[in-house]
């Protein structure tokens, strides 16, 4: 997929009919969705236990655009493989999941896949200057990372200092909580090029009424002027 800067919305299918993924899927990405967004939580790294990749192999064949697989989870590296297999474009890591984050992400582009490396609310932008040059996103997360429907956390200032890092480099900015109308100017005008939204685009629809979620995303592109 070419490098561009253009916004993007990831709807993260865990806010998505869990006993109706690949219809979902589909739903999301006729209604406009840029990517899709998969939240992998370990129930050890955050307080949840979401997907596998079982999970992620098995939403593989409905995802017709670009499969954005964020791990929650520690440790990391035992796993690559396993999501590379089951078809993950991108495999993004937390930096706060394990003491190597350099070699996380060498691994994870050895095994094919782009590579994003994500921040907690509490963690620095800093944390992931060293390693800019293996990523191929930086993920800023806007909640404390477990759970969907969360309140934003105000980030906009740690955008900036991302893209600032991030220089002419083709790395995008993500943003992952809280992401509405409202908020996503907030961090696109910071800098952000990726914008995961759960409830945001899920909510008041269905795989019987999926022009509901082509309208919510519709929302939040409009809002971004």
């Amino acid at each position: 997929m070419p490098f561009d800067r253009s916004v993007k919305i990831a709807p993260s299918i865990l806010s998505a009919d869990f006993a109706n993924f690949g219809q979902e899927i589909r739903a999301i990405e006729d209604q406009g969705a840029d990517w899709v967004h998969v939240d992998v939580m370990d129930g050890h790294f955050v307080p949840n236990l979401t997907f596998g990749p079982p999970a992620v192999k098995a939403f593989r064949p409905h995802v017709k655009t670009f499969m954005d697989v964020h791990l929650m989870i520690a440790p990391v590296d035992p796993y690559i493989d396993a999501y590379a297999e089951a078809g993950a474009d991108m495999l993004t890591a937390h930096v706060e999941a394990g003491p190597h984050i350099h070699r996380t992400l060498q691994a994870i582009r050895g095994a094919g896949m782009k590579a994003g490396v994500a921040l907690n609310p509490g963690t620095p932008a800093e944390a992931v200057a060293d390693c800019l040059d293996l990523a191929d996103m930086v993920l800023v997360m806007t909640v404390n990372p477990g759970f969907g429907g969360q309140k934003f956390i105000d980030m906009t200032a740690k955008v900036r200092k991302v893209r600032e890092m991030i220089g002419d480099r083709e790395i995008h900015i993500q943003i992952d909580g809280g992401v509405d109308p409202t908020t996503a100017p907030l961090v696109v005008e910071a800098g952000a090029d990726v914008l995961v939204a759960g409830s945001a685009v899920f909510r008041g629809g269905s795989v019987d009424k999926p022009e509901v979620y082509g309208a919510n995303m519709k929302a939040i592109r409009d809002a971004l002027g």
